[in-house]
């Protein structure tokens, strides 16, 4: 069966709320700031293209999380 010219309304991105924004509603952190262990509270800058939550605190070993998601 031919989906493509079936006469369905919409334009193929679905019917849900969503929007299709993906996390946290399509806008990033961006560059800079810092990422924060949610344990002790020690800061580091964050690196561009390196996900707080793949960093280990290197004052207790926890994982650390970005700092714009801990004031939220």
């Amino acid at each position: 069966m031919n989906f493509r010219n079936s006469g369905n309304p919409g334009s193929g991105r679905g019917q849900g709320n969503g929007g299709g924004r993906g996390r946290n509603n399509g806008g990033s952190c961006g560059t800079g700031g810092f990422c924060v262990c949610a344990k002790c509270g020690e800061k580091v800058p964050h690196q561009q293209g390196v996900k707080c939550t793949s960093v280990k605190c290197p004052k207790c070993g926890h994982i650390m999380v970005r700092e714009e998601l801990l004031k939220k």
